[in-house]
Protein backbone atom coordinates (compact mmCIF):
# COMPACT_ATOMS: atom_id res chain seq x y z
CA UNK A 1 0.00 0.00 0.00
CA UNK A 2 1.58 3.21 -1.20
CA UNK A 3 1.77 5.44 1.79
CA UNK A 4 -1.13 8.07 2.57
CA UNK A 5 -0.15 12.04 2.96
CA UNK A 6 -1.87 14.69 5.06
CA UNK A 7 -2.79 16.35 1.70
CA UNK A 8 -4.46 13.08 -0.08
CA UNK A 9 -6.76 12.21 2.85
CA UNK A 10 -7.63 15.21 4.37
CA UNK A 11 -10.77 16.93 2.48
CA UNK A 12 -12.44 19.44 3.87
CA UNK A 13 -16.57 19.73 3.39
CA UNK A 14 -17.14 23.08 1.75
CA UNK A 15 -20.24 24.94 1.63
CA UNK A 16 -22.76 24.15 -0.71
CA UNK A 17 -23.70 26.98 -2.98
CA UNK A 18 -26.81 28.10 -5.41
CA UNK A 19 -26.23 29.18 -8.36
CA UNK A 20 -29.28 31.09 -9.75
CA UNK A 21 -30.03 33.47 -12.50
CA UNK A 22 -32.92 34.99 -13.61
CA UNK A 23 -33.99 32.43 -15.90
CA UNK A 24 -34.02 29.94 -13.14
CA UNK A 25 -37.41 28.76 -11.87
CA UNK A 26 -38.70 30.96 -9.20
CA UNK A 27 -38.43 27.86 -6.92
CA UNK A 28 -34.45 27.30 -7.31
CA UNK A 29 -34.21 31.00 -6.58
CA UNK A 30 -35.90 30.58 -3.53
CA UNK A 31 -33.61 28.00 -2.52
CA UNK A 32 -30.96 29.92 -2.90
CA UNK A 33 -32.17 33.18 -0.64
CA UNK A 34 -32.85 30.11 1.85
CA UNK A 35 -29.38 28.48 1.83
CA UNK A 36 -27.88 31.97 1.86
CA UNK A 37 -29.45 32.96 5.16
CA UNK A 38 -28.25 29.40 6.46
CA UNK A 39 -24.32 28.95 8.19
CA UNK A 40 -22.13 26.59 6.40
CA UNK A 41 -22.06 24.34 9.70
CA UNK A 42 -25.83 23.62 9.42
CA UNK A 43 -25.84 23.10 5.64
CA UNK A 44 -23.09 20.23 6.24
CA UNK A 45 -25.50 19.02 9.06
CA UNK A 46 -28.37 19.14 7.02
CA UNK A 47 -26.49 17.58 4.31
CA UNK A 48 -24.36 14.90 5.67
CA UNK A 49 -25.84 14.28 9.27
CA UNK A 50 -29.63 13.31 9.45
CA UNK A 51 -30.69 13.64 13.00
CA UNK A 52 -31.38 9.58 13.32
CA UNK A 53 -32.41 7.60 16.28
CA UNK A 54 -30.01 4.98 16.96
CA UNK A 55 -29.45 2.21 19.36
CA UNK A 56 -25.62 1.04 20.93
CA UNK A 57 -24.65 -2.37 21.73
CA UNK A 58 -25.57 -1.16 25.11
CA UNK A 59 -29.24 -0.76 24.10
CA UNK A 60 -29.55 2.65 24.40
CA UNK A 61 -30.94 5.30 21.98
CA UNK A 62 -28.97 8.04 20.95
CA UNK A 63 -28.97 10.72 17.77
CA UNK A 64 -26.90 10.80 15.50
CA UNK A 65 -26.05 14.72 15.55
CA UNK A 66 -27.26 15.78 18.68
CA UNK A 67 -25.47 12.81 20.86
CA UNK A 68 -22.84 11.53 18.44
CA UNK A 69 -21.39 14.07 16.35
CA UNK A 70 -21.85 17.72 17.52
CA UNK A 71 -18.69 19.35 18.63
CA UNK A 72 -16.65 15.88 18.72
CA UNK A 73 -13.36 14.59 17.03
CA UNK A 74 -15.07 11.39 15.61
CA UNK A 75 -13.69 7.76 13.62
CA UNK A 76 -16.39 6.27 12.12
CA UNK A 77 -16.88 2.73 9.63
CA UNK A 78 -19.28 0.97 8.52
CA UNK A 79 -19.01 -2.48 9.28
CA UNK A 80 -21.36 -6.26 9.87
CA UNK A 81 -21.25 -8.75 12.31
CA UNK A 82 -21.49 -11.68 9.32
CA UNK A 83 -18.96 -10.56 7.62
CA UNK A 84 -16.01 -12.33 6.85
CA UNK A 85 -13.76 -10.85 4.85
CA UNK A 86 -12.88 -6.91 5.79
CA UNK A 87 -14.59 -6.53 8.70
CA UNK A 88 -13.10 -8.55 11.26
CA UNK A 89 -10.09 -7.49 10.06
CA UNK A 90 -10.58 -4.21 10.07
CA UNK A 91 -12.14 -4.09 13.57
CA UNK A 92 -8.94 -5.52 14.91
CA UNK A 93 -7.01 -2.78 13.40
CA UNK A 94 -9.09 -0.38 15.01
CA UNK A 95 -9.19 -2.10 18.34
CA UNK A 96 -4.87 -1.22 18.23
CA UNK A 97 -5.77 2.55 17.30
CA UNK A 98 -8.27 2.41 19.92
CA UNK A 99 -5.32 1.20 22.49
CA UNK A 100 -3.20 3.70 21.01
CA UNK A 101 -5.57 6.52 22.09
CA UNK A 102 -5.77 5.04 25.48
CA UNK A 103 -8.02 7.21 27.81
CA UNK A 104 -8.48 10.16 25.24
CA UNK A 105 -10.54 7.10 23.42
CA UNK A 106 -14.47 8.43 24.71
CA UNK A 107 -12.94 11.48 25.61
CA UNK A 108 -10.93 13.49 23.51
CA UNK A 109 -12.35 11.02 19.79
CA UNK A 110 -15.40 8.59 19.60
CA UNK A 111 -15.39 5.64 17.82
CA UNK A 112 -18.27 4.29 15.93
CA UNK A 113 -19.24 1.56 13.92
CA UNK A 114 -22.21 1.44 11.98
CA UNK A 115 -23.59 -2.01 10.65
CA UNK A 116 -24.77 -2.67 7.08
CA UNK A 117 -27.22 -5.37 8.17
CA UNK A 118 -29.48 -3.73 11.06
CA UNK A 119 -31.92 -6.68 10.75
CA UNK A 120 -29.72 -9.05 12.24
CA UNK A 121 -27.36 -6.88 14.11
CA UNK A 122 -29.26 -6.16 17.28
CA UNK A 123 -27.85 -4.65 19.97
CA UNK A 124 -27.04 -8.57 21.85
CA UNK A 125 -25.27 -9.25 18.76
CA UNK A 126 -23.67 -5.91 17.93
CA UNK A 127 -22.25 -6.51 22.01
CA UNK A 128 -20.99 -9.88 21.74
CA UNK A 129 -18.99 -8.68 18.45
CA UNK A 130 -16.94 -6.31 20.29
CA UNK A 131 -16.61 -8.63 23.51
CA UNK A 132 -15.86 -11.24 21.00
CA UNK A 133 -13.07 -8.28 19.50
CA UNK A 134 -11.86 -7.08 22.46
CA UNK A 135 -13.22 -4.07 21.90
CA UNK A 136 -12.46 -1.40 24.41
CA UNK A 137 -15.42 0.76 26.58
CA UNK A 138 -16.69 3.51 24.92
CA UNK A 139 -16.31 2.58 21.26
CA UNK A 140 -19.81 2.78 19.94
CA UNK A 141 -21.51 0.07 17.61
CA UNK A 142 -24.78 1.15 16.30
CA UNK A 143 -27.74 0.13 14.93
CA UNK A 144 -31.57 1.33 13.52
CA UNK A 145 -33.84 0.95 11.04
CA UNK A 146 -32.61 -0.78 7.90
CA UNK A 147 -33.94 2.14 5.78
CA UNK A 148 -32.08 5.07 7.93
CA UNK A 149 -29.32 2.98 8.16
CA UNK A 150 -29.00 2.84 4.31
CA UNK A 151 -29.62 6.80 4.02
CA UNK A 152 -27.00 7.23 6.93
CA UNK A 153 -24.55 5.12 4.81
CA UNK A 154 -25.10 7.16 1.65
CA UNK A 155 -24.98 10.57 3.30
CA UNK A 156 -21.52 9.31 4.73
CA UNK A 157 -20.01 8.61 1.38
CA UNK A 158 -19.56 4.85 2.11
CA UNK A 159 -20.87 4.21 -1.60
CA UNK A 160 -18.95 2.00 -4.31
CA UNK A 161 -19.00 3.94 -7.65
CA UNK A 162 -20.21 0.61 -9.22
CA UNK A 163 -24.02 -0.23 -8.56
CA UNK A 164 -23.40 -4.54 -8.30
CA UNK A 165 -20.73 -3.71 -6.20
CA UNK A 166 -22.33 -1.42 -4.16
CA UNK A 167 -24.97 -3.61 -3.74
CA UNK A 168 -22.91 -6.48 -2.29
CA UNK A 169 -22.06 -6.56 1.69
CA UNK A 170 -18.82 -8.69 1.17
CA UNK A 171 -17.26 -6.17 -1.11
CA UNK A 172 -18.33 -3.01 0.98
CA UNK A 173 -15.85 0.00 1.29
CA UNK A 174 -13.59 -0.62 4.24
CA UNK A 175 -12.75 3.46 4.60
CA UNK A 176 -12.64 5.01 7.62
CA UNK A 177 -13.59 8.60 7.75
CA UNK A 178 -12.80 11.15 10.72
CA UNK A 179 -13.17 14.34 11.17
CA UNK A 180 -13.66 17.31 13.57
CA UNK A 181 -17.59 18.44 13.39
CA UNK A 182 -16.99 21.90 15.19
CA UNK A 183 -14.20 22.98 12.40
CA UNK A 184 -15.93 21.25 9.51
CA UNK A 185 -12.56 19.24 8.38
CA UNK A 186 -13.07 16.10 7.14
CA UNK A 187 -10.84 13.35 6.23
CA UNK A 188 -10.88 9.75 4.95
CA UNK A 189 -8.57 6.61 4.71
CA UNK A 190 -8.41 2.81 4.47
CA UNK A 191 -9.28 1.06 7.39
CA UNK A 192 -6.27 -1.22 7.05
CA UNK A 193 -4.05 2.02 7.39
CA UNK A 194 -1.12 1.37 10.21
CA UNK A 195 -2.80 2.34 13.27
CA UNK A 196 -0.33 5.05 13.92
CA UNK A 197 -1.36 6.71 10.84
CA UNK A 198 -5.15 6.76 11.79
CA UNK A 199 -3.82 8.34 15.10
CA UNK A 200 -1.71 10.86 12.76
CA UNK A 201 -4.92 11.39 10.53
CA UNK A 202 -7.24 12.39 13.73
CA UNK A 203 -4.59 14.94 15.18
CA UNK A 204 -4.75 16.71 11.49
CA UNK A 205 -8.43 17.63 12.40
CA UNK A 206 -8.54 17.74 16.00
CA UNK A 207 -8.30 21.19 18.13
CA UNK A 208 -4.94 23.41 17.79
CA UNK A 209 -4.30 22.18 21.64
CA UNK A 210 -4.70 19.12 21.57
CA UNK A 211 -2.64 18.02 18.11
CA UNK A 212 0.70 16.82 19.49
CA UNK A 213 -1.01 15.02 21.94
CA UNK A 214 -3.02 13.04 19.71
CA UNK A 215 -0.18 12.48 17.11
CA UNK A 216 2.80 11.58 19.45
CA UNK A 217 1.58 10.50 22.90
CA UNK A 218 1.65 6.55 23.11
CA UNK A 219 -0.80 4.65 25.88
CA UNK A 220 1.84 3.57 28.78
CA UNK A 221 0.81 0.41 30.94
CA UNK A 222 -0.58 1.48 34.10
CA UNK A 223 1.67 0.93 37.12
CA UNK A 224 0.86 -1.57 39.78
CA UNK A 225 0.62 0.42 43.36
Amino acid sequence: MSKLTRRDSLMLFAPLRSWTSASEPAARQNTGRRWANTSPREIIRQRYFPNLLLTTQENQQVRLYDDLIKDKVVLINFMYTLCGRICPRTTQNLVSVQRLLGERAGHEVFMYSFTLDPTHDTPDVLKEYARMHHVGPRWLFLTGKPAEMEVLRRKLGFVDPDPALDKDKESHIGNVRYGNERRQLWGACPGMSRPEFIVESLSWVASEGKHSALSTQRSAPKQSS
